[in-house]
């Protein structure tokens, strides 16, 4: 199977100067655990994910205070659709993170998660015989 196969569609982007806050309501509300940030003043892709607000908050800072820039990922690694989940996978764990921005000719056109990789390798569930 190939990043295509697993990746969500669904993707929420935001900019650098969006709130922690902000960018959690959002999350929730598209239900998906990263936004992409994109900044217009570099022309770069990053990605905020739940863990980073997370640990913003674990660190006492204010959500409503905190941007989006302060703690976005600004080196984060991308794939492409045609890669495996294997090497989708293997990246994730070589890097420690769990969220891929998908790129297709230089756009963002999904994000894969290790969620969404369990789920390819896993068996859908089997009725119980009656």
């Amino acid at each position: 199977m190939h990043v295509r196969d697993a990746m969500s569609s669904v993707i929420l982007t935001i900019g650098p100067a969006h709130t922690l806050r902000q960018a959690a309501r959002l999350m929730s509300a598209r239900r998906v655990g990263s936004a992409i940030v994109l900044d217009p003043d570099t022309s770069g892709l990053g990605i905020l994910t739940e863990r980073d607000i997370l640990n913003s908050l674990g660190a006492g800072q204010n959500p409503d205070h905190e941007t989006a820039h302060a703690h976005t990922t600004a080196d984060a690694v991308f794939a492409t659709p045609g890669w495996t989940l294997e090497e989708a996978a293997r990246t994730m764990s070589r890097g420690g993170f769990r969220h891929l921005i998908v790129l297709e000719a230089g756009d963002p056109v999904g994000v894969v998660s290790v969620r969404d990789i369990i789920r390819c390798w896993t068996p859908a569930p089997q009725p119980a015989p009656a």
